[in-house]
């Protein structure tokens, strides 16, 4: 494995990231009124604020909103200012998605044509799903599940993910309105096969109580077959859920661990070649961009050949269609040739072109992935899970941020992913050296 990035050094991001999230730092200091309104803004209302092992059995209640879950934070580290330069990049990744999940959520189906009558510009409620304002829809609650998976199991655990989705599917788990309202077909069916599976684990095992299978051992989890997907399914609902994955393991030298495992987060529900590398692309490019990479370089149509000589993507090519994409079709393509679909292909396109053409402005993409129509929320929450990285927290508006339903608690999910990723890397690493 070879890493090609390193992590940014920008001294001036974890100081304004201490004035806005005091959580990260016990020590704030607020030189600007400006700095003193987004701490007022984003600070957490109520958490608990435990600071011995870290343990997340809050993440484990389906009968509580996000937005009432009374979390603890992670424990400190030796190295804040390199905690806080990773939580601006992770946290505009995280919450980057949600303001464009939410910004599309109320005109989601509705086509380009009356759009362009009628764009947004603005955070609004009402419309499809007659949410309020900064609710969000399903592609934010799956993202929000994935990243539970993964802090409280402190790696990847495809198992439990599909538990958390069906949670989420039938109990309202991490829902911005505590019930699913938004589902698409092929993670519907997906669902539908999982549970099917749990029944014929539970008489095969002879499992007596059929809820202990949301809480299966290692050893019993590892002889389920999630790959609950038919094979042909190239939809976007794993893109749109997918940027937990390359934020957990942005601190590994590689981003070998980023790509693999989005691929194989994919495949629990969508199992189609295109959906399983589309993941895989988009996760090189939001690891690169939390390390630093220049917004320049990961539009570089050589971006994934590089990764690939580096390893990353092991012996697994990426499918055509996904390496042309990589190479940069979108940047030769004008706004009416462009196809805010809802196959992984249209929208990973859709959102690629956007960030191409943003004049590194997170509104201006996110706006233009909302008004090309049709599947609004999920082509703008699959850019912002990239842009978000990019630019980071600070370059998100504020008054966005401040709208997001449920916000301090999607920061405190990010800083989470921060601490649990750098656990587990300093667990490979010492596994590494002790062979």
């Amino acid at each position: 494995m070879v890493s090609i990035f390193s992590l940014p050094s920008n001294a001036s991001v974890a100081l304004k990231s201490t004035q806005i999230y005091p959580h990260l730092n016990n020590h704030t200091t607020f030189p600007q009124q400006h700095d003193r309104r987004q701490y007022d803004t984003l600070q957490s209302t109520n958490p608990s604020s435990r600071s011995e092992s870290p343990s997340t059995p809050w993440l484990n209640l389906t009968d509580v909103r996000p937005a009432d879950i009374q979390y603890e934070k992670p424990p400190s580290s030796n190295n804040p200012e390199n905690d806080m330069r990773l939580f601006d990049k992770i946290h505009g990744s995280m919450i980057g998605m949600a303001i464009g999940d939410a910004l599309g959520a109320h005109v989601e189906f509705r086509p380009r044509a009356y759009l362009e009558q009628n764009p947004v510009s603005d955070m609004q409620g009402g419309g499809t799903w007659g949410l309020k304002a900064g609710q969000w829809t399903d592609d934010t609650s799956m993202a929000l599940c994935l990243a539970a998976s993964l802090i409280v199991n402190k790696n990847f655990n495809s198992y439990d993910q599909l538990v958390r989705y069906k949670w989420w599917w039938r109990k309202g788990y991490m829902s911005s309105i505590g019930k699913c309202f938004d589902i698409g077909n092929a993670t519907k069916a997906s669902l539908d096969e999982f549970v099917n599976r749990q029944h014929k684990f539970c008489e095969l095992y002879k499992i007596k109580d059929f809820k202990e299978l949301d809480q299966l051992s290692d050893d019993l989890s590892s002889k389920f077959d999630t790959n609950c997907s038919r094979d042909n399914v190239d939809s976007n609902g794993a893109l749109m859920r997918l940027t937990p994955i390359p934020l957990f393991y942005c601190q590994s030298e590689s981003g070998t661990y980023a790509v693999h495992f989005a691929g194989e987060s994919a495949r629990v529900t969508h199992g189609g070649q295109k959906a399983i590398d589309a993941c895989r692309f988009y996760a090189a490019l939001i690891y690169a961009a939390v390390r630093g990479k220049p917004k320049k370089e990961l539009l570089d149509p050589q971006f994934y050949k590089q990764c690939f000589q580096a390893g990353w993507f092991g012996q697994k090519q990426l499918h055509p269609d996904i390496v042309q994409i990589a190479e940069g079709s979108y940047q030769k393509k004008n706004r009416p040739e462009i196809k805010a679909g809802a196959m992984a292909v249209e929208a990973l396109e859709a959102a690629l072109w956007a960030f191409f053409h943003d004049n590194n402005s997170f509104q201006v993409g996110v706006l233009s992935c909302v008004n090309l129509g049709d599947d609004t929320d999920t082509v703008a929450a699959i850019y912002g899970q990239l842009a978000g990285a990019c630019y980071g927290v600070e370059k998100l508006p504020l008054n966005w941020i401040q709208q997001i339903y449920a916000k301090n608690f999607i920061a405190n999910i990010s800083d989470w992913l921060r601490f649990e990723g750098a656990q587990w890397w300093e667990k490979k690493k010492n596994m590494r050296g002790s062979t």
